[in-house]
């Protein structure tokens, strides 16, 4: 009597769907856009991501990848996607395209495209798959750091001139054994150079700990009336040789700040040197006074002012404005962005008034933090 033969074999068609099932959780896992083409280009597999990227929410299988992505170049040209899918014999990838939105908007975008070729024998169809990644912020962080190399260099290049120049001035009237007082002024100047790139070096490493979330608030009692003391003092000569006036306005009734006495020292340093910088006749005025459950301080100069268009930019990274009397001192345009930094750490306020040809107005409420 014949048995019955018992088949523990899965089917091929089961096979098959069991291993579609799994490519397609692969590919959904993934967070790149996933994008796979027949050899029309049109479109018969994609993820999730994909979606996300193209900003869509309905099937795009069967519909050609060309027709539901707009790509353009950094000139804002056209890029014919058809073409760059066509000639791909070989994996490449594109960095430097922008994926462009209906309402105009655009996104960074990194392609890449890889043929799909069978292997000897087998049946089915080739095509391409397509893997779709938003850079965007990748591309503003090198472009941040092109532009840091860029204005650093070119701000370090001048004041190491002008101090080795002076440096060696210095030494060749040594040398000669007269002209005490052009040395004396030789040297000063060298002095100066040197203490703007220690100001450089202690902005870029603040800036630095600041980005990487390492500066640490320690709390403690501030008494207003010595710090403010405590500046007026550091800062007086400076002002005396603008031939300026330095107003002092403290509320008598103020009580002691609890918050970094670090930090708040340094946002005042950073408005009180761009005011002394950018006022050349008239008054520098450093004031405080108490509010409720914090200190409000104010730095008020008669300096060259601030366009209403540069105010709401002067706490961007490397922003200096286009006005030539600005571009007449040396700066990074970091002392504010750090300033703005700080100020977040303290959970403190900010504002500026200012006006062309009259001068400007920073303020910075500070609230007590214990």
């Amino acid at each position: 009597m014949p048995t019955k033969k018992t088949d523990s074999a899965t089917p091929n068609n089961q096979k098959d769907s069991i291993e579609h099932e799994r490519l397609l959780s692969l590919i959904n896992s993934m967070g790149d856009g996933v994008i796979a083409l027949d050899a029309k280009q049109k479109i018969i597999m994609y993820n999730g991501a994909a979606l996300n990227i193209l900003d869509l929410n309905s099937s795009i299988t069967g519909k050609f990848l060309s027709s539901i992505m707009k790509m353009v170049d950094s000139n804002n040209q056209s890029i014919d996607i058809k073409t760059l899918i066509a000639n791909a014999r070989t994996p490449v990838f594109y960095r430097d395209y922008l994926l462009c939105y209906p309402d105009k908007s655009t996104v960074n975008l990194y392609m890449s495209i890889a043929p799909v070729h069978l292997g000897y024998g087998k049946t089915g169809s080739e095509g391409h798959t397509v893997l779709l990644r938003d850079i965007t912020h990748e591309k503003s962080l090198e472009e941040e750091r092109d532009e840091f190399i860029s204005v650093v260099s070119h701000e370090l290049r001048t004041p190491i001139a002008i101090a080795e120049g002076n440096i060696s001035n210095a030494q060749l009237i040594v040398d000669k054994g007269e002209k005490k007082d052009e040395v004396k002024e030789a040297l000063r100047q060298a002095h100066d150079q040197i203490v703007f790139l220690s100001d450089m070096i202690n902005d870029l490493s603040t800036l630095s700990r600041a980005q990487r979330g390492k500066l640490v608030v320690e709390v403690e009692s501030i008494n207003v009336h010595e710090l403010i003391s405590d500046l007026e003092h550091n800062y007086a000569p400076d002002v005396k040789k603008k031939g300026l006036k330095l107003i002092i306005d403290l509320d008598p009734h103020l009580e002691l700040l609890q918050s970094s006495r670090l930090y708040v020292r340094e946002v005042l340093q950073n408005f009180i040197t761009n005011a002394i910088k950018y006022t050349d006749k008239g008054s520098i005025t450093i004031g405080a006074k108490a509010r409720s459950n914090g200190i409000e301080f104010y730095v008020v100069d008669t300096g060259i002012g601030i366009s209403k268009s540069d105010q709401h930019k002067v706490f961007d990274k490397f922003f200096r404005s286009e006005d030539f009397r600005t571009r007449q001192s040396n700066g990074t345009g970091l002392g504010l962005y750090v300033t703005m930094k700080l100020a977040r750490l303290l959970h403190a306020e900010i504002d500026v008034h200012s006006e062309l040809n009259k001068g400007s107005v920073f303020t910075i409420f500070i609230p007590n933090l214990k």
